[in-house]
């Protein structure tokens, strides 16, 4: 069908009982975010709030909550999407089932944005950037964010919709020292398509014009966030799934607007202008704080008739950007694979942060005519997995050879560690790479996006069965104790307060030389934790502490380590410190007031009753 309109898709879903309508006044400060996570904890519908202080705009949030709901949006086009994926990917597919792609190449055809000023519903009138919903989600936070933008940018040397990018990247409306309706931040790494764009301005000496489009059908967004193959437009993507056009105008300042946003916010990029942005209540579960990025000087804040904020909540996995993330995968299937020779499977482990921790499987047949007792060509692999796109950010991967267990499943945390664990050589099979990048939003290492990473390869027969319990009469050496096993073969064991890299360090090396005279059979990865029983609890707990809260090559030790030709491993057990260091970031804690009215809320006769 196709939705015309955010307006369209809120009706469409209100008369399928996907989306409930909040009546009661509803404060953008905390109360809304508050009330967003707990319906989406609860895998509840969509939330559209009629009556938000201090806006006259309404909002909507969870449209894309589950998956059932997203692929009921998408219900007729999904098929034909994953289809022109697969052609993307592979044009010889065309060749070799002509039949299979005929609807969906018509579909693509009438995907071709559409340039079309005359009666655009976005032209109804003019705001202001203070009166929109200044939605923040955390008590930290440094002002209101648009948290669902969809930020359009030209290529200055090659200006057109066909070569712009459309992307997601954190947008600040208030706070700090920006000058209020005249100023937003743009928060955005360097190498994605925003951050090209600005380069190529600044060279020219040039400002650059940015366009935040805000709602609008929701193929727009989605597009927005999909990592789509080099040449594909995100535009003719929002067309193609939306099963509409994606219809656009410049304005008479020469900003690109799209005709069925609901808001659309337009400005310009100085070279070399920045101020802070930030703190903000980020993906991997803490605040990304405070760091001077570019700043927008506002043009222009158009809205068409009757417009719909869109927003989402962002903080610790899973929320709705989890969601966001499972509807990708069923779009582009394997691409991401397609695109490393030898690589068959590979997953960003939300639970993690998304970016800390990735698993893989890959092909080993480095030496086809030898039995692979080790691993070879999944190194090569890991090696380019690391180099890709989003996958670049990531400090922690794990890979295993597909021959070993044709069934291993990416998505299962503890069946996939499991199968790593029973096989890998810590002596050999540990793999750092020091001094490098990691993700903006992660403070684990020693500088904004400085850190280390670390590759766990695993190939061959098992080496060693996994202990399923704490072997008896195991005593360990002071100062750490408290142990409970999160899962085969891993111990947690808590320790005191970090306190500083030079200090711990001798304790650890101390620590790791008392453990040798222990039995830990069965045990090769130990985690120490500042809480046992919450890293324990669950396995969400267990991954999410394990590797957002340490640095590779400054976190993890060994039972008998040594570094031989400027290879680190070691004889026993791995011991990785993902104990809270003094520089991370602060944890994102809820507002226990606002939690309080939003109880309220779900009592009888609230709009929640019955939904939380």
């Amino acid at each position: 069908m196709g939705y015309p309109s955010l307006a369209a898709c809120v009706d469409d879903l209100e008369r399928h009982g996907h989306l409930i309508r909040i009546k009661e006044e509803v404060d953008p400060y905390l109360e809304m975010a508050a009330i967003h996570m707990r319906v989406y904890d609860a895998q509840g519908p969509a939330l559209f709030f009629e009556n938000i202080k201090g806006s006259e705009f309404p909002a909507v949030s969870n449209l894309f909550g589950t998956m059932d709901r997203s692929k009921f949006m998408f219900r007729d086009t999904l098929d034909h999407i994953k289809r022109l994926v697969d052609v993307k990917m592979d044009p010889t597919a065309v060749l070799k089932n002509p039949l299979r792609y005929i609807g969906s190449s018509a579909v693509a055809l009438g995907a071709l944005p559409w340039k079309k000023k005359s009666g655009a519903p976005i032209l109804y009138g003019k705001t202001q950037v203070s009166k929109l919903p200044q939605i923040v989600n955390w008590p930290m936070d440094g002002g209101a964010f648009v948290t669902m933008p969809q930020v359009y940018t030209e290529d200055v040397s090659s200006p057109g919709i066909m070569k712009a990018n459309l992307g997601m990247y954190r947008i600040q409306l208030s706070g700090n020292e920006y000058i209020p309706d005249r100023e937003i931040g743009l928060h955005y790494q360097l190498h994605r398509g925003i951050g090209v764009h600005q380069q190529k301005a600044n060279q020219l000496g040039q400002p650059l014009k940015v366009s935040i489009f805000v709602g609008g059908p929701p193929s727009h967004p989605l597009s927005a966030v999909m990592p789509l193959p080099e040449g594909l437009s995100e535009m003719i993507f929002a067309g193609a799934l939306g099963n509409r056009r994606f219809r656009y105008f410049y304005d008479e300042e020469g900003f690109c607007i799209s005709a069925d946003a609901d808001f659309v916010i337009t400005g310009t990029v100085y070279p070399n202008e920045t101020k802070l942005e930030g703190p903000f209540g980020d993906h991997i579960g803490y605040y990304s704080l405070a760091h001077p990025f570019p700043l927008m000087k506002v043009h222009n804040v158009y809205h068409k008739k009757d417009p719909i904020w869109s927003f989402t909540v962002v903080g610790r996995p899973p929320q709705e950007d989890t969601s966001f993330g499972a509807l990708i995968h069923e779009i582009t299937g394997n691409a991401i694979p397609k695109e490393i020779n030898g690589l068959k499977a590979v997953h960003a482990v939300d639970p993690a942060g998304v970016h800390p921790l990735l698993f893989a499987i890959g092909r080993e047949s480095y030496t086809p005519y030898q039995q692979v007792d080790r691993p070879q060509e999944i190194l090569t692999i890991a090696n380019q997995i690391l180099g890709k796109n989003q996958l670049s950010l990531a400090k922690y991967l794990f890979i295993a050879a597909s021959d070993d267990n044709p069934n291993l499943d990416i998505h299962n945390i503890i069946g996939f560690l499991t199968h790593i664990l029973e096989r890998i050589d810590p002596k050999r099979d540990l793999h750092f790479h020091t001094n490098t990048t990691i993700d903006t939003l992660d403070y684990s290492g020693d500088g904004l996006n400085a850190g280390s990473k670390v590759v766990f390869a695993a190939a061959g027969e098992k080496k060693r069965a996994l202990a399923t319990e704490i072997p008896a009469g195991l005593e360990l050496p002071r100062p750490f104790g408290h142990a409970k096993l999160a899962l085969p073969g891993v111990l947690v064991v808590e320790g005191s307060t970090f306190t500083t890299y030079e200090e711990e360090k001798q304790v650890l090396d101390t620590w790791c030389k008392a453990l040798q005279e222990k039995d830990l059979t069965g045990i090769p990865l130990i985690v120490l934790a500042d809480d046992a029983g919450f890293t324990t609890d669950h396995i969400n707990n267990f991954v999410w502490v394990a590797f957002t809260k340490s640095n590779p090559a400054y976190d993890i030790y060994g039972v008998g380590s040594f570094t031989k030709y400027k290879h680190w491993g070691c004889e026993g057990s791995i011991i990785i410190d993902a104990r809270r260091k003094p520089h991370h970031a602060p944890d994102l804690i809820k507002d226990e007031a606002v939690e309080r009215r939003v109880d309220q809320l779900g009592a009888k006769g609230g709009s929640l009753y019955g939904v939380i």
